[in-house]
């Protein structure tokens, strides 16, 4: 009996521990925007509802069978390196040794989930992220960047902010043509300069 407790004490502060990586992702500024003098910018807690809620409502569109829980759970986790790596810009990854973003981020997760990784499989569906081979995988990888230029339009709108202009100079890859349609309907309602709220 006192070996059960011991081992129930240990998940629950494992459980505990990962909880609070996760709450952090809710004191995380997402860099990139605060450089550009958005004022009040989203954590990377919103931006992981973000990418999670468009991953929702983008699943049922691409033409293939999408397993939902899978691809909401990705992109649940798709960010939670950064409750210990902070949001590091794309910018500052240029000037790193390559692949040491990757390598940054996998010890974090490591860090974050050790103790529940063979309850949970979060590390391994972390790394099926990113290496984006599962048709869930893409639509994550597709999600957070409809993600981030449906963001970049609201604040352009909300903020007059000039220095959002970079994001709309190339147009990103994406892996399904639903979700490049979608980007494209996003630049062309900023180009009209149509309000979205």
């Amino acid at each position: 009996m006192a070996f059960n407790k011991q081992v129930d004490d240990l998940n629950n502060n494992a459980l505990l521990e990962t909880l609070l990586q996760g709450n952090q992702l809710k004191r995380t500024p997402r860099t990139g925007w605060v450089q550009r003098g958005v004022p009040d910018a989203e954590n990377v807690a919103a931006h992981t509802y973000g990418v999670s809620f468009t991953t929702l409502i983008l699943s049922p569109t691409l033409g293939e069978p999408i397993n939902l829980g899978k691809a909401l759970a990705m992109a649940i986790i798709h960010d939670l390196p950064e409750a210990l790596t902070s949001d590091i810009p794309s910018p500052a990854w240029r000037h790193l040794p390559k692949n040491s973003k990757f390598a940054a981020e996998q010890s974090a997760m490591n860090e974050i989930v050790d103790d529940l990784e063979k309850d949970t499989g979060l590390l391994t569906l972390w790394e099926e992220f990113q290496v984006a081979v599962t048709a869930e995988a893409r639509l994550v990888h597709d999600a957070d960047k409809i993600d981030l230029y449906l963001q970049a339009l609201v604040y352009e709108q909300q903020t007059a902010n000039q220095h959002l202009q970079e994001f709309w100079l190339t147009a990103p890859s994406f892996y399904f043509s639903q979700c490049r349609i979608l980007y494209e309907a996003i630049r062309d309602r900023r180009n009209a300069g149509r309000r979205i709220f």
